[in-house]
């Protein structure tokens, strides 16, 4: 019988490995390594953080600014400056904690549909009644806890007459609280849907002197107001140093456009008057103005990480439209 044999290990054997310094520079070079990766990594994510609050601002500016021309639009009458101030008072009291200042005031045409019946037909007619509209540039002076950012923004604020009824049926009609000698169509789901929204009154064209005279003499009612401004528009500039001017274009004569400049500086001596971020310039006679609103996407980045100083114009996009209001005067 044979015996099985095993080998026995020889002496002389060398086994291979790393040494302890070979270690650490593999694990020195891993280490930065990662490193760089990683900061390669942030400096992606911080640059398309950039470049994305640029965009964001920019399409919600251009969006205001479609919102705004289309409804200077219906626009029958648009206040200059000396008219914004002639009616100021007029205007909702600014609460405490924020500081607001009118920049564009105008009166529009406003449809309403299917209000008004039609004798021996079940569909209902379209009423057109007036509305006075505010735009204000508004910033917070406290350091309250607030849903909007730290920057400036853009609310709008609308009152409008009622619906004069067109039909003697005392069934379809209602009395107004505040407005007596007036009829008022009746509401489908609420009586006083179609009544004047409280502190409204109308212009009266009846009234001696100029249209601008009797613009400019308009009163509100005696009710409080009820209506609140809604924001627009939030991150719009609030810088008041090395800021651009608000220019306006240069007059024209074909079209004949004469315009007024309209900032917030002529209402206003606070910080929101030192602004140049809401402007409007505005050709009274022609019923047309141009809006100008710049945006604040730095405001977006927190701590405003790694923005190059060098190209801080990029992070404060400008939008700018002209509209001639089309709406009418009716009797």
């Amino acid at each position: 019988m044979s015996i099985i044999s095993f080998p026995t290990p020889s002496k002389n054997r060398s086994f291979y490995g790393f040494t302890i310094m070979q270690l650490l520079v593999g694990l020195t070079i891993g280490v930065i390594s990662i490193t760089l990766l990683l900061r390669l990594l942030i400096n992606v994510m911080e640059i398309n953080q950039q470049e994305q609050a640029k965009i964001t601002t920019g399409v919600e500016i251009q969006t205001a600014l479609d919102y705004i021309a289309n409804d200077l639009k219906q626009a029958i009458y648009i206040y200059d400056a000396q008219g914004i101030n002639a009616i100021r008072s007029q205007l909702p009291s600014t609460p405490t904690g924020i500081d607001r200042v009118p920049v564009l005031v105008f009166w529009r045409q406003e449809t309403i549909e299917n209000v008004l019946p039609v004798p021996g037909s079940l569909i209902k007619d379209d009423a057109f009644v007036y509305s006075l509209v505010v735009y204000y540039l508004i910033r917070d002076t406290t350091a309250s806890v607030s849903e909007w950012s730290k920057s400036a923004r853009i609310a709008r604020w609308k009152i409008r007459d009622g619906v004069l009824a067109n039909t003697r049926d005392f069934n379809q009609i209602v009395l107004c609280n505040g407005y007596t000698g007036r009829d008022y169509i009746k509401g489908n789901f609420n009586s006083l849907e179609f009544c004047p929204e409280p502190g409204f009154a109308a212009f009266n064209l009846n009234n001696s002197g100029s249209l601008e005279q009797i613009m400019n003499s308009w009163r509100k009612h005696s009710a409080r107001y009820t209506n609140d401004p809604i924001v627009l528009v939030d991150y719009i500039d609030s810088r008041i140093n090395n800021i651009p001017p608000a220019v306006c274009p240069p007059n024209s004569t074909n079209p004949k456009i004469t315009w007024s400049r309209v900032t917030s500086s002529i209402f206003s001596h606070t910080t929101t008057g030192r602004m140049t971020s809401f402007y409007a310039c505005v050709d009274r006679l022609n019923v047309t103005a141009q809006v100008f609103i710049r945006g604040d996407a730095l405001a977006r980045i927190p701590n405003n990480l790694n923005t190059n100083s060098n190209q801080l114009s990029h992070y404060f996009p400008t939008v700018s439209t002209q509209v001639q209001g089309k709406g009418f005067f009716y009797k």
